[in-house]
C-alpha cells in the first residue's frame, strides 16, 4: 500500500508548486506592467503672430514633469515642421531662451499658476500670421494631457 501512494503524493506536490510558482510569476508581471498614469492639468495657450511667440500657462490640476512632456504645434492646421524639444535652450526652428518649464535651465516640473513660452524661428513653417488658429497637444508619452487652441493675434 505504501507503493500506491507515494506517485499520488509526488504528483500533488509538483502540482501544488507549478501553481505557486505561475501564480508568483503572474503577480510579478503584472506589477511591473502598471503604467504611470498620465497627468491630469488645465493649460491655456496665447499667441503673438508679430513675434511669432507661443505662451502656454499651466492654469490648475496635477504638477507635469517637463522630462515626460512633448508638444506637438499645429498652424492653422499644419504641424510645424520641426517641433519642440522640451525642455531646450537653443533648437533648429526656434529662437534660443524658451522661459519657464521650456527651458532646460528650469526645475524639470510645471505646476499651477507657471508660465512658459518660446519663439517660432523663421526657418520654421507654418509661421502664426494673424487670425490663424494655433493648437498645441501636449502628451506624456503616448498620452495627451491637454489640448489647446487659440487664434494669433
Amino acid at each position: 500500500m505504501d507503493r500506491a501512494t507515494s506517485p499520488v503524493v509526488g504528483v500533488a506536490l509538483l502540482l501544488a508548486l507549478t501553481v505557486l510558482a505561475a501564480t508568483a510569476v503572474g503577480t510579478a508581471a503584472v506589477a511591473l506592467d502598471t503604467p504611470t498614469p498620465a497627468p491630469t492639468a488645465s493649460f491655456s495657450l496665447t499667441a503673438d503672430a508679430a513675434t511669432d511667440t507661443l505662451v502656454l500657462t499651466h492654469r490648475g490640476g496635477d504638477t507635469v514633469s517637463v522630462e515626460r512632456l512633448r508638444l506637438v504645434v499645429t498652424v492653422g492646421g499644419d504641424e510645424l515642421d520641426s517641433q519642440p524639444p522640451v525642455p531646450f535652450f537653443a533648437a533648429e526652428g526656434f529662437r534660443g531662451g524658451p522661459t519657464g518649464p521650456f527651458n532646460s535651465a528650469d526645475d524639470g516640473t510645471w505646476s499651477g499658476g507657471e508660465r512658459g513660452s518660446f519663439r517660432i524661428a523663421s526657418t520654421n513653417a507654418p509661421l502664426p500670421a494673424a487670425g490663424d488658429t494655433v493648437v498645441v497637444r501636449l502628451l506624456a508619452g503616448d498620452t495627451i494631457v491637454g489640448t489647446v487652441r487659440a487664434t494669433a493675434s
